[in-house]
């Protein structure tokens, strides 16, 4: 079912968008911890870093967005109602946790698993619904196709250096679910309604 969706406010809209930022920024410190951490093997190293760029690619489409509200007063967005504030607290407790691991020290197997707790939750669909809105439906899935990559490679790494195969199969589940959703996405994007839609962005 697709997520329904509403017109929230600049105030309400702009204090989601710094609350999202927030969360993103601590996401791309979690990775740079583990990237210190587990400094070998270079394949590993590489995974962490890829994984906190990628982080600091979504906070900076969260500071554009907080730009374009700040500029233009009368600016307003489409919100995904279940992107509700108790949600974004959830993840805060849960990254929260996750930075007190790490700062004590983990295993890779449990970097692993914080790292999927973390992709699974909602965070990543306030930047998709932004981009969306923003940029229109192939911007969107871009950022889908980028969020796919990173859930592969971490599937890959499960496999490879984590003897756990519930993890894995988690892992695993999420990215079938992820690719679900982009097939569902791009069919819903060549429905010809849309594709005026995508037309008269790309006009603006």
């Amino acid at each position: 079912m697709a997520a329904k969706v509403q017109r929230a406010s600049r105030e309400e809209l702009a204090a989601r968008v710094r609350m999202a930022m927030d969360l993103e920024r601590q996401t791309m410190e979690l990775y740079c911890k583990f990237e210190s951490a587990f400094a070998e093997p270079e394949e590993v190293r590489s995974f962490w870093f890829d994984m906190a760029q990628h982080e600091s690619r979504h906070f900076g489409a969260l500071a554009l967005v907080a730009g374009l509200l700040q500029g233009r007063s009368g600016r307003t967005l489409r919100v995904a109602r279940h992107l509700d504030t108790a949600r974004l607290n959830h993840l805060r407790r849960c990254l929260r946790r996750a930075h007190r691991e790490a700062d004590q020290g983990v295993t890779l197997s449990r970097a692993f698993a914080l790292a999927l707790e973390i992709e699974s939750s909602e965070i990543e669909d306030v930047v998709l619904d932004l981009i969306h809105e923003l940029r229109g439906d192939t911007e969107r899935e871009r950022a889908v196709h980028l969020l796919l990559h990173d859930l592969g490679d971490l599937a890959y790494m499960v496999e490879k250096y984590a003897d756990d195969p519930e993890l894995l199969a988690r892992a695993d589940a999420l990215l079938e679910r992820q690719v679900a959703r982009l097939k569902k996405d791009v069919e819903l994007a060549s429905r010809p309604a849309n594709k005026q839609k995508i037309q008269r962005r790309a006009a603006r």
